[in-house]
């Protein structure tokens, strides 16, 4: 074995399988390859797709969710739309409500305890949970769990029985208990649970494959350990990368008023979708379209080769509207775009001519008469109520060059500012 190359034995041997595996299955392991950070042992869940494509019986995918949170944005549907991949292979999804893991508090990247939910914020949360995530999965193909099913009936002794098949060496091998054990800061006993009761979910649901992002790596891998604890078949881990947001730096989060939300109005999430770069478009469609992986190839060489990549970014706009929305709202919002950056919505608005390009977004709306003050303006900023061209405007350190725009703030404050260099 050459020591610079330690792995290439077993990448020989999945090329080799890989090979000789029926078309269904290789096709079938590049969907499932598509977008994700690992796919763990590789060979492991192709021998899955082998065997579930001769004998007809569809591998169980599991997606465990914990309802912190009343709503979801579309970062979050990054590893939904693995799972819909997955379902229309024909597997069976689990779309399991973490409704008992939620009273513990997900300690994953997290540098204090995580405050545990009440019943009714629990109950409350997977309620609307469920009914977002069927705009992506296929309701009438999805399973429904809970994990309380299994854990409330665990009880002391089963608890106890449980953490007797882990160490505590082990459990501290975790990023996160071991930075915050290094730094002194208090990890409860109850926090050492979590990935084990996530693990045994693994277990109760006999599970062949587990989704979750890139900060649940640990957890997914408890989930496999336990199952062998059990005499199980261990289930592979698949991982989705989080998804950055408007801002093309930070991740997807609503603390940083860089999301697209699915519950967003048809008109707000489309030109959300068209504000991003035009490198940061072809991750969101890796991760987020459900067009075929050589489409989009194709979609892109185009641009390479000199198509306006706007173009690509409205067809990528309106699936995501139409997914969350419908076709007929989808092309509704792309014409009131279209009106909106030709200006002509209103008809008339103060022309406002302005100097000192690049002028900072919050200085620009002060100065054009649309706000009373900077500070009001970068609130509506961090609240999504200022467009350019038709475009919502989310980095409040945003620097406006030169030009003439058409600035809106609210829904019906415009003006159409021709900014130049100067003081």
């Amino acid at each position: 074995m050459n020591p610079e190359h330690p792995a290439r034995p077993a990448a020989d041997k999945l090329e080799v399988a890989l090979a000789a595996a029926s078309a269904d299955v290789q096709q079938a392991f590049a969907i499932s390859l598509r977008g994700c950070d690992e796919l763990l042992p590789q060979i492991e869940w192709l021998k899955k797709l082998q065997r579930s494509s001769t004998s007809g019986q569809p591998l169980r995918i599991k997606l465990g969710l914990d309802p912190t949170a009343p709503d979801i944005h579309i970062g979050h549907t990054v590893v939904l739309n693995k799972m819909r991949q997955l379902q229309d292979l024909g597997h069976t999804v689990i779309f399991l409500i973490g409704d008992f893991t939620s009273t513990i508090g997900d300690p994953s990247g997290r540098n204090a305890t995580r405050p545990p939910l009440t019943r009714e914020q629990i109950e409350a949360n997977a309620q609307t949970y469920y009914r977002q995530a069927s705009l992506v999965l296929d309701p009438a193909k999805t399973e429904i769990r809970y994990n309380s099913e299994w854990s409330d009936p665990l009880g002391a002794r089963g608890m106890i029985e449980l953490a007797a098949k882990y160490t505590l060496a082990r459990m501290l091998e975790r990023d996160d208990f071991t930075k915050r054990f290094k730094a002194g800061s208090p990890i409860s006993v109850h926090e050492l649970l979590y990935p084990l009761m996530q693990g045994y979910d693994s277990v109760a649901l006999k599970s062949d494959l587990e989704l979750g992002g890139t900060d649940q790596k640990f957890n997914l891998l408890v989930g496999r350990a336990l199952q062998q604890e059990y005499g199980q078949e261990p289930q592979c881990i698949l991982t989705m990368p989080l998804l950055e947001g408007l801002d093309g730096v930070e991740k997807m989060s609503k603390s940083k008023n860089n999301y697209v939300a699915i519950t967003d109005d048809a008109n707000t999430m489309f030109a959300k979708v068209l504000s991003i770069s035009d490198v940061q478009m072809w991750k969101w469609y890796t991760l987020l379209s459900q067009q075929p992986m050589a489409q989009i190839e194709k979609l892109q060489a185009e641009v390479a080769s000199g198509r306006n990549p706007k173009d690509a970014k409205v067809l990528l706009a309106k699936e995501i509207t139409t997914r969350f929305h419908s076709a007929a709202a989808a092309e509704a919002a792309h014409e009131d775009f279209q009106r909106r950056a030709a200006g002509g919505a209103p008809d008339e608005m103060p022309d406002v001519q302005l100097a000192g390009a690049p002028m900072a977004i919050g200085a620009l709306l002060k100065a054009a008469g649309l706000v009373p003050s900077t500070s009001e303006a970068l609130r509506l900023v961090a609240q999504g109520g200022v467009r350019i061209d038709g475009a919502v405007v989310s980095d409040k350190s945003l620097k406006v060059d030169a030009g003439t725009c058409v600035v809106q703030v609210g829904k019906r404050k415009f003006a159409r500012v021709t900014l130049s260099a100067g003081t």
